[in-house]
C-alpha cells in the first residue's frame, strides 16, 4: 500500500540493492518530507531547479503519486535526515511490442561530498530492478558521452544518439494539461 507521504510503495524496491548502502543509509522512494531534506538541493548538483516552492513541489508530487508511472528512489543519509542521491524511472506504456513498457531512466545524482560512495551505482541498480519487476521489456537513459562508461559499468550498452529541441516557454503551458 502507498502512503500518502511515499511516491510509490517500497515493497517494489526488493532487498537485493538495499544491502549494497553504507550504515547510516537507506534506499528508499521520494517522500513529500524530502523537500525539507534537501532533495531539490542534490537534484541542483545535476540541473537547473529553479524556484520551487513547497507547495508546487507537492502539487507535482501527487500528480506524480497519480498515475502510478513515477519511480523515484533517494539514498538518505539517516544520521543527518539528508537526501544525498537520487534517481527517477518513468514508465511509458507502448502500443507495440504486445502493448510492452519502456522504463525511462532520468536524474541520476549524488551530492557533492557524496561521489565515490557507489550511490549512482546503486540508484541505476536499484532502478533497473523496478523496471524489471513492472515489465519494461527495455530500459533507456540520455547521458553525456563522458557518462557512458559509467552507465556501461551498471550493465548498459550504447545505443544511438540523444536529440532534443528545449521550448522555451514550456513552465507557462503546464496548466493546460
Amino acid at each position: 500500500m502507498v502512503s500518502s507521504n511515499s511516491l510509490f510503495d517500497s515493497s517494489v524496491l526488493g532487498n537485493s540493492v538495499a544491502s549494497m548502502v553504507p550504515e547510516n543509509h537507506k534506499i528508499r522512494p521520494l517522500e513529500l518530507t524530502d523537500y525539507h531534506k534537501g532533495y531539490l538541493e542534490c537534484l541542483s548538483n545535476l540541473t537547473v531547479v529553479g524556484n520551487v516552492t513547497e507547495q508546487m513541489f507537492g502539487e507535482n508530487f501527487e500528480e506524480m503519486q497519480r498515475t502510478g508511472s513515477y519511480f523515484v528512489i533517494v539514498v538518505e543519509d539517516i544520521t543527518l535526515k539528508k537526501v544525498v542521491a537520487s534517481g527517477t524511472l518513468f514508465v511509458e506504456q507502448k502500443f507495440h511490442r504486445g502493448c510492452g513498457r519502456v522504463g525511462h531512466i532520468e536524474d541520476i545524482v549524488v551530492a557533492k561530498g557524496q561521489q565515490g560512495k557507489r550511490f549512482g551505482f546503486t540508484i541505476v541498480k536499484q532502478l533497473l530492478e523496478i523496471a524489471n519487476a513492472t515489465g519494461c521489456y527495455k530500459s533507456i537513459l540520455d547521458c553525456d558521452a563522458a557518462n557512458a562508461p559509467f552507465y556501461e559499468k551498471c550493465g548498459m550498452e550504447n545505443k544511438g544518439v540523444q536529440m532534443a529541441v528545449y521550448a522555451p516557454d514550456a513552465a507557462s503551458k503546464k496548466s493546460l494539461l
